[in-house]
């Protein structure tokens, strides 16, 4: 799905409760120029009143334009209060709306601009219709956002963008998730050569730094960042400098999110390899734990990414984190995410200032959400 001319689309968010306080449910609604729905969202929310579920249905609306990639929002809701207070006209005195409000807000400050609109109910049927299918207890309602598809070629485009940290419909157990966003340093000059790239420590090339700013774009608009790590390479540390700098958060440098050693192989091309060590190179791309001479096995790797990925889940849990590291150390992420054999790091292409989503939970659950966005660089 795609959103409309220039990013453009509209919200309609709606939300209801039978008691006030009593069974509540919300619906949003995303469409496009044309008014062809682009996404839908239905949830029931136990016990709750009418402005909570107006504000739900809100936060849900706009996390659904997110994930679509709009950056202009038009809103339309018969909440007077929750456009009131949204537009900044009215003050959120109540304390449930509060946290509600500032989450909403912080949803609005992903997009270049949201203007707010009161409508009559009549004319917020499509959203309505949801709220009340949620009411009368209709399973919860997510469409419009692709859990892991796209091609993994170079130059590939992603189907869609991540749903939000809730764990899919299709899986039993509810709860939040710690999302981590993979992004891939941009370019340097031994990537444009394909040479082993591991624990040299190239510079960005400028066509590296300007993909590092459109990277940091394109992450600032997956939502709010509570996170950043880091190899401490220096063309993954600048990367994740450009998306400090757009998103204000701090950048952690993690060793063990180093790109894998190649040892003596370091520098070369792959032919160059493969005609001065072949029968080492071939059994290396066939067995994870066989090293380069005086270099490092992808198990190995893996150990100290597993590692990483403790650190992070400890420290940030339930958070979103930008993790910022190297081909290796991001597939074998998705692998833990994906929960399959090491073929992956064989099979699957990363392209360099790729962006790619995987929530991973507490039960050890885990949905990859996103795998090689490079949609957004020119």
């Amino acid at each position: 799905m795609t959103t409309g001319r220039d990013g453009r689309v509209t919200v309609e968010a709606d939300g209801g409760s039978r008691g006030n306080p009593g069974p509540a449910g919300y619906g949003a609604v995303v469409l496009d120029d044309a008014g062809s729905v682009l996404a839908e969202r239905r949830e029931s929310i136990g016990t709750a009143t009418n402005n909570v579920a107006e504000y739900r249905g809100l936060i849900a609306g706009l996390e659904a334009a997110r994930e679509l990639g709009a950056t202009v929002v038009t809103v339309r809701m018969d909440s007077k209060l929750v456009v009131e207070q949204m537009s900044g006209r009215w003050k959120v005195k109540h304390p449930d709306m509060i946290p509600l409000q500032r989450r909403a807000a912080e949803e609005a400050r992903t997009f270049d601009s949201v203007s707010w609109t009161w409508i009559p109910r009549a004319e917020n049927a499509r959203a309505d219709r949801l709220a009340n299918e949620a009411m009368d207890g209709e399973p919860a309602l997510l469409t419009g956002a692709a859990l892991s598809e796209s091609e993994c070629e170079s130059g590939s485009r992603p189907a869609s963008e991540p749903a939000t940290t809730d764990r899919p419909a299709w899986q039993s157990v509810s709860g939040a998730a710690t999302r981590l966003i993979l992004l891939r340093h941009g370019q340097t000059p031994l990537s444009v050569e394909k040479r082993y790239s591991g624990r040299g420590n190239p510079d960005l090339t400028d066509i590296g730094r300007a993909q590092a700013a459109a990277a940091a774009e394109r992450v600032a608009r997956l939502g709010p960042i509570d996170a950043i790590v880091s190899s401490p390479l220096a063309r993954a540390r600048d990367t994740a400098e450009a998306v400090a700098a757009r998103v204000g958060v701090s950048v952690r440098m993690l060793d063990d999110l180093t790109e894998t050693d190649f040892g003596t192989w370091e520098g070369l091309t792959f032919a160059e390899v493969s005609a001065r060590d072949g029968d080492a190179h071939r059994r290396w791309m066939g067995d994870t734990s066989i090293a380069p001479p005086e270099g490092e096995s992808f198990d190995a790797v893996r150990a100290r990414v597993e590692r990483a990925l403790a650190t992070v889940r400890r420290e940030h849990a339930g958070q979103t984190v930008v993790v910022v590291s190297h081909v290796t150390p991001i597939k074998t992420l998705l692998q833990l995410g994906l929960d399959v054999g090491p073929s992956i790091l064989y099979r699957l292409h990363l392209d360099l200032a790729s962006v790619s989503v995987v929530d991973f939970y507490d039960d050890d659950a885990a949905s990859v959400r996103l795998v090689n966005d490079t949609s957004f660089l020119g």
